[in-house]
């Protein structure tokens, strides 16, 4: 093991490329975020709200767009950080997850001769001793690693009982590569924190860790290895769902051995038409193969992305001919079983759903099924998305409004929605969401991740492909498993209403004695809007805080960033000037 460090370590990038590369994230960070400070807190704070919002939007693709080039240019953890981003749809405006929702991790192979000397000092032996063969050209090349084809040896071939494999290499480097990217991104969430707005919202540091966590992971091939076997088991007997097998005498850290299952992509209908597979019925299997994983075992597969999952072929049967109508049942089974499975790769990213978790996960599908709003919003505070001190009147009522209005809709109905209308819909719903002290649970980004992926794929096999019908069956299943019988469901109901009934007298007194006491309180947006407008007259100490921010702001970027920290000191006068000054020359005479 120790020369396979050296080998890995003679692969490094030099220090210098090293820190450059920190110092390139830092300062793209750094820029960024001076300029949303600048515009979402400072200008408002002079009465140039409205300017700063007309500019929003453009400003935020233009972020994105800019974060696009620099992952793409940096690679490593970058584009995965990319991906990521992309997914943050409870703390990320819309404009900046749509613009990165497109990232591919597809970089520039690495040459031959540097994954050879790598692969060689992993596993120990030559190449042409470890393999009967070893195909030079890359499979695919990825950020972390990259995959050839292989022929297994003959004695291994024959413990195994196949000789095609697919052998996956570490990039040579990474290690250290990863290792910059997260210290600078530990960096970044430490400069976030500090901001109050930023803070109540969300814990940065943490959501760091967690992705760190993650990434870390996704460069040990001695885990996805586990997690393979560990997900083949959770199917085991299961006739619609294949994994890999992994050679295990030829897995390293950084070297992962794997059965060749390459068969057709999910995504290429017209492969899977001609090899007579009803697309619509693989849609369906999939999304219900994707809610096994979520909700009955608790463990599945994060990354179920187009490129990760292949449909095999397991029984002839008879071409389709395009256009053809085909039913599901003609073609997922015939008299001897399946006619095909669905199989996964690529298990570096896996989630976890706990006990607690997952039964709070039902509980949100039965309400989405039974579209009640109510029930909903109960089932997300259940869940630990929102604080205990969360008031959630406003989210039932858009909850109302989302399934009164879209509830039912696939994605070819909502595609007949006035874009206008879906885009009101939205900004509206955003708010209410931002105005609220969401927390997402551990690991429920990868569960996000993993349903905005099955979702798009089932709609790009069947375009008329409904998650709400999908997700109504299963729920009516949970449902009948939670309530057992209907005299059970009537009894809880009975029990709830005459506990009601028993607390009205004692809410009712209390409510008497508050009025009496003059202690009733209302929540009215109107009167909030006139305290809105009190807090304005507070402007000068306002400036005052603002000229602090910046101007230590300035001082302690000055040490990494000249430039920027100049800048920050130049534009702390203006919040100065108006803290000292607006009291002499603003002064009005009382009304």
């Amino acid at each position: 093991m120790a020369s396979a460090d050296r080998s890995a370590g003679e692969h490094a990038p030099a220090p210098g490329i090293l820190r450059a590369r920190y110092r390139r994230i830092l300062r793209f960070a750094a820029r960024y975020i001076v300029q949303t400070w600048w515009f979402e807190l400072v200008l408002p704070r002079f009465g140039l709200a409205r300017f700063a919002a007309r500019g929003r939007t453009a400003r935020l693709v233009r972020i994105a767009q800019r974060f696009h080039v620099l992952a793409v240019d940096l690679g490593g953890l970058m584009i995965k950080v990319g991906q990521y981003l992309s997914s943050r749809l409870d703390v990320l405006p819309p404009e900046i997850t749509q613009e990165l929702a497109g990232l591919q991790d597809e970089v520039p192979p690495v040459p031959f001769d540097q994954i050879r000397r790598l692969a060689e000092a992993e596993l120990g032996v030559s190449l042409e001793h470890a393999y009967a063969s070893f195909d030079p050209t890359p499979l695919a090349a990825a950020s972390l690693g990259q995959a050839h084809r292989a022929r297994l040896a003959p004695v291994d071939a024959g413990d195994m009982g196949y000789d095609e494999a697919v052998v996956k290499v570490l990039r040579p480097g990474i290690e250290q590569v990863v290792d910059v990217d997260l210290s600078a991104l530990r960096r970044v969430a430490g400069w976030l924190s500090r901001v109050q707005f930023v803070a109540r919202r969300v814990d940065l540091p943490s959501l760091v860790e967690e992705f760190a966590t993650t990434s870390l992971e996704e460069i040990d091939y001695l885990h996805e290895a586990g997690n393979a076997e560990r997900f083949a088991a959770s199917f085991a007997g299961d006739p619609r769902v294949a994994a890999p097998e992994v050679v295990w005498e030829r897995t390293t850290r950084r070297v992962l051995t794997l059965a060749d299952v390459t068969a057709i992509k999910i995504s290429d209908r017209a492969g899977l038409i001609a090899a007579g597979i009803d697309p619509k019925a693989v849609a369906t299997e999939f999304a219900a193969v994707m809610f096994d994983q979520l909700f009955r075992d608790g463990y599945f597969h994060a990354d179920p992305h187009p490129g990760n999952i292949f449909v095999t072929p397991v029984a002839p049967v008879a071409p389709v001919e395009p256009g053809a109508r085909v039913g599901p049942a003609a073609v997922a089974t015939d008299a001897a079983g399946p006619a095909w499975t669905l199989t996964f790769i690529d298990f570096g990213m896996m989630g976890e759903v706990p006990d607690g978790l997952r039964r709070g996960l039902q509980q949100l599908m039965i309400a989405v099924a039974a579209r009640d709003a109510k029930r909903m919003v109960e089932a997300i505070r259940g869940v630990g998305f929102l604080l205990p001190t969360a008031e959630t009147a406003e989210l039932e009522r858009a909850m109302t409004e989302l399934f009164a209005r879209f509830g039912g809709m696939g994605f070819a109905e909502l595609a007949q929605v006035d874009e206008r209308e879906l885009r009101r819909f939205a900004i509206e719903f955003g708010e209410v969401v931002r105005s609220l002290p969401f927390q997402l649970p551990e690991n429920f980004l990868l569960i996000i991740r993993a349903m905005s992926l099955t979702s798009g794929m089932c709609s790009s096999l069947d375009p008329a492909f409904n998650l709400w019908d999908a997700v109504e069956p299963y729920a009516a299943g949970l449902l009948r498993d939670e309530r057992g019988n209907i005299a059970q469901t009537i009894g809880r109901e009975a029990l709830s209403v005459a506990g009601t009934a028993w607390r009205l007298p004692g809410r009712l007194d209390a409510l008497a004695d508050r009025i009496e006491q003059g202690r009733l309180v209302a929540n009215s947006p109107r009167i909030e809007h006139r305290l809105a407008g009190l807090e304005r007259t507070a402007g000068r100490i306002v400036s005052a805080v603002v000229f602090v921010g910046l101007f230590v702001g300035g001082i302690l970027l000055r040490v990494d960033e000249p430039f920027w920290g100049g800048a920050l000191l130049a534009v702390s006068v203006i919040p100065f000037l108006h803290a000292v000054f607006a009291g002499v020359f603003g002064r009005r005479g009382p009304r």
